[in-house]
Formats: structure tokens, sequence, C-alpha cells
């Protein structure tokens, strides 16, 4: 019996599994193929990690581990949905959502003062940030527009906003003193275990972190950011941004940078708000009101402050009512840039103010130009050139536009996402140093109190790895492979050394493979995209993020639609359902008008490719006529508009997950390759099509009324389903075939 694992998540993506699992157990029961579910959502991981305080019937085993265990095997074949990366205030939220439920699970403590309080908030950390990610990437990415998904965007284009000559709106990046620039790299010549240290002036030393095992060829980086000059560039950046009366907006990744930008995120709100934190920093802190939580959390706790709650509010009111003026999340709510560290994400909010024409929203409902401030510079070159080529060029064009499908390094926690548990705020001044077993220092910095330094690790493997899959990628396609490296970097000068010696392992004759710069890489594939022609894009383990989101949000509207494919180095499938983040605006509009507009193309494009790997590995032919039929059924959806729309009275979730049922069934009734399936298929396509117009209409009778899901981030199982699952009729038909 063939088997696919469905991950649990959160949010949107979760909402949509209670109505699209069903269907994907009937059709692949089909094939003799088991769908077994993982819960790796946030809540559940929660859970998982404090069983001692549950009762038998609220425990939750550690899917997350077991799924990172089974990632290793060849007997991996994973679908992966997006989870939340939790920033404080939602790990805070949700913990106490289960705290509410019944679950006995202790408070996330903000200043752990004895040991058992530093084990519990140890225990929490784990949970920030990109926590799922990097335990079950043990493969590099390979993401795509799939044909279908490029020829509707085409047919269809979405709307792209108006791009001025004379557009203010550009990027502003440290440039120096930053990460990239304190950039230090070392080669392993052997395996070791090394030590990062502090040392104070006075010579002692402090243990930062120990036994920290590395393997030959192993690529290690150490950099650190000066804090004071951050502020300093934040200063004049908001001093900049009030003299040209454009908006100000901050763009970080605090979700997957989850040590290190909400670090970053907090000095841009105490920069912001200058006089507010002179003259009432002390009672903030003492209230534990951490700008580092943003805005929202410090508005949120002012009744702490006592009779000093309605000044500090009154200030900072004052405050946004002066220039400049700060751009907004929500400008109805008054839900600001600055508010909470997860509501901007560099490479969602960046694509889509490109698409906007470079204007961002302001306080007044207003759109307008923008100083888009990525504090450190390694990739924010990227956005600038394309900025400056909009300006040049105008907007893209999605019906002729290229893509930049990517090549990804990301198996086994390469490069920055892998690290949070060796990225350090200083507490003093001093030098970090890392040695090696023998004590010899490989890498050091001068730091000063508050700066913060990271280390991060890419292996040997995952890069021969990535190479190799960047080569298969360029004689698959015949299109050019740009490793977007820079020999001015520390980090990618050695990861350059590597590339050139793997690429002699493969079969290069007659093709396009190039080293550029990100922002030479940049300009080369923008320039083929207004030509019309594909450029892979070969990077890390960050800019696979970037680009990813990019490159899909100007040419098909979001980057959801993405095809995203993990070989797993150890022979397994993971097959991810694209980018896009997990929606939380889509829940609340399910909760208050019962319509949910998440669109789960990217769960049918990853279940196609799910099934065809099932196919070769474990001989099951049956499979592949499943996933091919699946194929033709999603192009069905986004050719005959049936996937989701945006508001009342049209399709939402629930009814493009019927229309797929319906297509996938005719496309297999009609199929030649394996008759058994077209007889058992034929009766349930000639039942879904003969309801239709029944099965639709009791899908929209439901929508516009209040719904309880029973909880946010762990919402009761019963009003879900009944929620999601709101046809009788289309239950009937798929339960049967379910058996």
């Amino acid at each position: 019996m063939s088997t696919i694992i469905y991950t649990r998540t959160d949010e949107a993506p979760l909402l949509a599994t209670y109505s699209l699992k069903p269907v994907v157990e009937a059709f692949a029961g089909a094939a003799g193929i088991d769908v077994e579910t993982r819960d790796i959502s946030l809540a559940g991981r929660i859970l998982a990690h404090f069983p001692e305080r549950l009762t038998d019937a609220q425990r939750r085993p550690d899917a997350l581990a077991e799924l990172g265990r089974l990632a290793t095997t060849p007997e991996a074949n994973i679908i992966k949905l997006p989870n939340i990366s939790a920033s404080a205030p939602q790990l805070r939220a949700a913990i106490a959502e289960l705290q509410a439920q019944g679950y006995d699970l202790p408070d996330y403590p903000e200043s752990p003062a004895t040991d058992e309080e530093r084990e519990v908030r140890a225990r929490y950390d784990k949970l920030k940030g990109s926590a799922v990610n990097p335990v079950l990437r043990e493969g590099n990415s390979d993401r795509r527009a799939p044909d279908a998904v490029k020829n509707y965007a085409r047919s269809r284009p979405h709307s792209m906003g108006t791009w001025d000559s004379d557009s203010r709106t550009r990027v502003a990046t440290m440039g120096e003193h930053d990460f990239a620039t304190n950039e230090q790299s070392v080669i392993m010549p052997a395996p070791d275990t090394l030590t990062i240290s502090h040392v104070a002036a006075d010579g002692t030393r402090t243990i930062l972190k120990e036994s920290l095992p590395v393997l030959a060829g192993e690529v290690v980086d150490a950099t650190f950011m000066q804090v004071s000059a951050l502020r300093t560039f934040l200063a004049e950046q908001v001093s900049a941004a009030a003299a040209e009366d454009v908006l100000f907006s901050l763009h970080l990744k605090a979700t997957m940078m989850k040590v290190s930008d909400p670090i970053i995120f907090g000095h841009a709100v105490e920069v912001f708000f200058a006089d507010v934190f002179a003259r009432y920093g002390a009672q903030l802190d003492a209230a534990g009101l951490s700008s580092s939580d943003g805005l929202g959390g410090i508005l949120a706790g002012l009744d702490a402050l006592g009779d000093d709650a309605g000044e500090v509010r009154a200030a900072i009111e004052g405050r946004l009512r002066e220039l400049p003026r700060l751009s907004m999340v929500n400008s109805d709510k008054g839900i600001t840039n600055l508010h909470v560290p997860s509501d901007v994400i560099v490479d969602a909010s960046m694509p889509a103010m490109i698409r906007n024409g470079g204007k961002v929203w302001g306080p007044k409902g207003e759109v307008d130009d923008t100083i888009a401030v990525i504090p450190d510079s390694s990739y924010a070159g990227v956005y600038q050139v394309v900025i400056e080529d909009c300006k040049a060029h105008g907007a893209f064009d999605p019906t002729t536009m290229g893509s930049v499908p990517n090549v990804g390094l990301m198996a086994q926690k390469a490069e920055e996402y892998g690290s949070h548990d060796k990225t350090f705020e200083m507490v003093a001044d001093g030098a970090v140093q890392v040695l090696d077993s023998a004590g010899t220092v490989l890498m050091e910095h001068q730091v000063c109190a508050g700066d913060i330094w990271r280390a991060c690790q890419t292996k040997d493997e995952p890069v021969r790895d990535w190479v190799k899959l960047a080569v298969k990628r360029a004689r698959a396609t015949g299109d050019p492979a740009v490793f977007w490296l820079d020999p001015a970097r520390a980090h990618d000068a050695n990861l350059i050394s590597k590339v050139e010696e793997y690429l002699q392992d493969h079969d290069t004759d007659g093709l396009d493979i190039r080293v550029l710069s990100p922002v030479e890489a940049t300009k080369l594939s923008v320039e083929r995209i207004r030509e019309g022609k594909d450029t892979i894009s070969v990077t890390g383990n960050v800019l696979r993020d970037y680009n990813t989101d990019l490159f899909p949000i100007l040419e098909l509207g979001t980057s959801a639609k993405m095809l995203s494919v993990v070989p797993l180095m150890n022979g397994g499938g993971l097959f991810e359902t694209g980018a896009g983040g997990s929606a939380p605006k889509h829940v609340q509009q399910l909760q208050q008008e019962n319509y949910l507009r998440w669109d789960s193309l990217g769960e049918f494009l990853a279940l196609a490719e799910s099934l065809r790997f099932l196919a070769e590995r474990d001989d099951n032919p049956r499979a592949r006529v499943l996933g091919d039929a699946l194929d033709r059924a999603t192009e069905r959806v986004l050719t005959e508009d049936r996937s989701p729309a945006r508001r009342l009275g049209e399709i939402d979730n629930r009814g493009s997950h019927f229309y797929l049922a319906l297509y996938w069934a005719q496309a297999l009734a009609e199929q030649t390759e394996d008759a058994e399936l077209a007889r058992r298929f034929a009766p349930v396509a000639e039942q879904l099509s003969a309801q239709q117009d029944t099965i639709a209409q009791e899908l929209l009778d439901v929508q516009g009324s209040p719904v309880d899901l029973g909880g946010y981030y762990h919402p009761d199982e019963e009003k879900v389903a009944a929620a999601m699952r709101p046809s009788a009729t289309f239950n009937a038909v798929i339960d049967a075939l379910r058996g």
C-alpha cells in the first residue's frame, strides 16, 4: 500500500484541508493509496512540547519530529501545506487560546528568572519562526510555474499598477556595518566540533554555543550587525521620508529570521517613536512592553502603565500625525507597518509594492511612494534593480513576460534560515570568536553591547545536490541557469569555489550556466523577462524565498500558484503547495461571512506530482493515471474560472474543490489507459454532473452568515468539518467513493 502524508497546518490551509482531503482520500484510494494526516500546526506543536502537563486525551505526538525522521528515508512522500512561522505575539495568542480550552500550559516567560522558567521558554522558543521547514527540507527546492498556470495568467492577466518614471520609491539599505559586509566564512577541512564564545574586555570568556558539530567540506559563516550603525541608518531614513514626504515602510523577515529580525524591528519602532521612548521608555520596559513585539503590543498593554497610559497613548498618536507618514497594513483599522513584526514580510510586501506601481498604503487610505527600508544589504539590491527597471520601462506585462523558476539551496537547514540557534544579542562589549576543538580562532568580530551576531552553516552534500538539480533543470528546459552568488561576499565566495568544482561532475555541454552577483543576476533576469524568456535562478536559502515570491507575484499575481517540488536527498519526495503564507485574513472572512477565498491550486499541483512520484517509486501505474487526470482537471478549474473569487455569491474554496472533483472524475472516466479506473469513476462523474446545480446551490446557500470555528489556532474539529463540508449532496458522493 502506497502512502501520502498530508500535513495539518494552520489558518486558511487548515480550513481548506477539511474540504479537500476527503476528495483526495476518495480518489487516491482507487489506486490503493492511503492518505494519512500529521499535525504540525502551531497548536499541535505546542501541545507536543508539554506532554507532562496534559491528560492522556489531550496529549499529542511530536508529528514534526516523526516527519523529520521520515524525510531522511526513501519512503517519504509528504505534501506540505503552509504553516504559521510564529512570531512572539502569535505564539502567546496560541498559548492563551489553548489555556482557555482547558489545556494546562505554562505562560510564555517574558523575563525568565528561574531554571524552570528558562526551561519553559527554551521549549516555546523552539516553536518560533521557521521551526517546521528546516526539519522537513532534507532536499533542495525546485519551484516553477506549471504550464497551465502560466497559460492562464497570459490569457487572463491580473491587474498591474502604473509606474511613473519620476516615482520617488526606492530601497534604502545599510551597505556597511551590517550582516552582508561584516561576514567571514571558512570551509571546514575535516569534521570538528566548534565553540562560539564571547570574550569581554577584561578577558572573561562566556560560552554562547558549545559542541557545535561540523562536517568536512562544510561552509561555516559568522557575521554581525552593528546596532549603533543600524539606529543611525534608521534615523536617516525617517528624516529622509519626512523631507521627501513619502511613506516610511520597513521590510523584514521576522517570522523566519526569528531572533535577529524582531530585534531589528524593535529598533525601528524605537527610532520612529524616538520622542516617545526617550520620555516613557523606562515605564514601558518596567511594564514588560517590548518594542520587538511592535507598536500593536505596546498599545494593547498600555493599561499596565496606570495613570500614564493615556499620556503615552496620546504621545504615540501625536507622533503618527507628524511626518513622515508611516505605511499601513490596514489603514481602516489603524494597523501600521510597525504594529506587528509578522505583518510585513519582505518577500511578500516588496513584490506587492512593485506590482502596485511602487506605491503602498498610507494612514488616510491613500497610496503613495515609499522609502522601502531593508536594513541588511545582502539582497536589498535585487528589489532596487526591479524598481529601477520599472521606472525606466513601466510595469511588466503578464501576457508576455517570461518566468524566473528557482532551484534553491535549502536542504539540512542550509544558510541563514538555519542560524536561529546561533544568533545572539550582545550583552557586553568584547569579541565573539568561533574556535575549533584545538582552540584555534577561525573567525572573530569586535562587537558592542546590543549588536546582533550570528553564525550559520551550509553542509557540503546539500551543495552537491543543489548543483546537480540546477544542471538537471537546465538540461530539461534549455534555459540559462544562473547561480546568484556575489564573489565580494565571504560566504558566496566559498560557495562559488564549490559550484565550480561540482559542475565538473556533470555533463554541461550545450548548457548556459553562469555565476553572477544577485544584482547582476536580477538585471539579466528582468531583461529576459521583458523579452518573454525564462531564466532559472539558482539561489541560496533566503533568496529562494524572495525570488519565489517576487517573480511569481509579478507574473502570476500570486506566489501560491507555483509548483514546489523537493526531491529529498535520500530518495523520498516532499511536495510543497506553493508560497503565499497561511492567509489569516482569509480566516477572518470565513468567520465573518462563511466565505473562504483561499485558493488550493498549489495543493492540486503538489498532489499530482506526489502521485507521479508514487507511480515511479512503487511501480504503481494507476497512481500516474490519477496524477495526469488531476492535472487535466486542474487546468479546467483554471480555464473555466472555477477558482475561488473574492466576494460573496461567487465560488469560494469549497466550490473550487467540488469542480476539481467533477473534472477529475470526468478525466478519469474519459481516459483509456486504465479501463478499471474509467469504469469506477464514470458513475461518479455522472452523479456529480447531474447534481452540479444542486451542489453549487448548497455551497452558495451557506454564505453570508458568521461562522463559529471554536478557535483560531486550535479550532473545533466538528465545527470546522461542518463549515467546510456544507453540501450534503456532494458529501454523499465523495463518502460513498471513500467506502
